[in-house]
């Protein structure tokens, strides 16, 4: 299962956020740094308004949906490249998650203590970038220097190694994270097994007052956020109220509703999260329905049928055969599988397919 990692700077909302969308109190959430040291890692649903209609259509009581990991890391601060804080230990941990979600502070509140003593979300962000960048640059170097030697006698796969490398250096050199470097799928392989901290797929959570989520389209924070990553990290930005969030744990559903309604917003800011991570983890759904179950199965975007096949059990890819295949808003138009199948949307595909998200399958197969 991939892993989402939680960070941000001290007293954030990091915690009060990972607790609501956990929906635990599994992680202390308390005014002061470093209240979390070893991370919190809770399995998470992924909210899918398609599996009620599935259920519906299949006539069954039993629905899973599909789940990813969130792991809710220690804050660091200014320096953490080089030991301050807890710096070495969060830079570790953030090393093994397969992508970020970065917390950041856009609400005033003399209340809550802020490590810098003012609120800047942007200055926030690039607090935190720099420390990974540095991080990430002491990785390159030393790598480079292992491969100096023999790129020099030209050994190809020393000298191709070291051009991505030195790709990558010159852009953190220039204070850019790895992920804003255009690399081709083959120097990207190159790059992949050093894990640089920099370049993990982000996602920014502003994190705002409870009292000003309906209007977070406007609030002068959320602005400068969304503005600020779009041009330069081309990563997207979802509005969060963690302190929302957190009451919400506690209410029935209806309950939750009829609360968010007053507040004047129509959806909890944590679903749109959620599939956000979920979508930036380069995941997507299919599912199969039927009087025993609907489940959502979850794959890699340009997985094959066989593949897909392989994530229920190793031997339906070992011995696939077909998988018979319906999209599912072609299903809900028909309201039947024997309908979409009269209509001609019921399809057969064989190993070259390429599973969409939303496909509604059932696999053929022979060991």
């Amino acid at each position: 299962m991939l892993r989402a990692g939680i960070v941000g700077l001290p007293n954030v909302g990091k915690s009060t956020l990972f607790n609501a969308i956990t929906r635990t109190r599994n992680a202390e959430a308390a005014n002061y740094p470093f209240c979390t040291i070893d991370p919190n890692v809770g399995i998470v649903s992924v909210p899918d308004a398609r599996l009620a209609e599935l259920k519906r259509i299949a006539k069954t009581t039993v629905v899973i949906p599909a789940a990813i990991e969130f792991v809710d890391i220690a804050g660091l601060v200014k320096g953490a490249s080089t030991g301050e804080g807890l710096g070495n230990k969060f830079l570790t941990h953030i090393r093994e998650v397969d992508a970020v979600v970065q917390v950041v502070r856009c609400f005033d509140d003399a209340d809550v203590h802020h490590v810098s003593g003012t609120i800047d979300p942007v200055r926030d962000i690039e607090v935190i970038n720099t420390e990974l960048i540095l991080a990430d640059m002491d990785v390159v170097q030393k790598r480079r220097e292992r491969l100096a030697k023999d790129a020099k006698r030209g050994d190809k796969a020393a000298i191709a190694e070291d051009a991505v490398l030195g790709k990558i250096e010159a852009a953190l050199n220039e204070g850019k994270p790895a992920l804003t470097v255009d690399l081709a799928a083959e120097e990207r392989a190159l790059s992949a097994p050093f894990f640089l901290l920099s370049d993990k797929p982000t996602i920014f959570a502003c994190n705002v007052k409870e009292t000003d989520l309906a209007t977070a389209d406007t609030n002068p924070y959320v602005l400068k956020v969304r503005q600020y990553v779009q041009t330069h990290l081309s990563c997207e930005a979802v509005v969060i109220s963690a302190q929302i969030e957190s009451d919400l744990v506690d209410l029935a559903p209806d309950e939750a509703d009829a609360f968010l309604k007053e507040l004047g917003v129509q959806e909890s800011g944590i679903g749109a999260l959620i599939r956000s991570t979920y979508h930036l983890l380069g995941l997507q759904t299919y599912f199969t329905a039927g009087e025993k179950e609907v489940r959502a199965w979850t794959i890699h975007q340009g997985d094959t049928a066989p593949k897909a096949a392989g994530v229920i059990h190793s031997d339906f890819e070992r011995g696939f055969i077909k998988a018979e295949t319906v999209a599912y808003d072609d299903l809900l138009k028909c309201g039947s599988v024997a309908a979409a199948r009269d209509k001609g949307l019921y399809r057969m595909e064989g190993k070259e397919y390429v599973v969409r998200d939303g496909d509604v399958l059932l696999f053929k197969f022979n060991v």
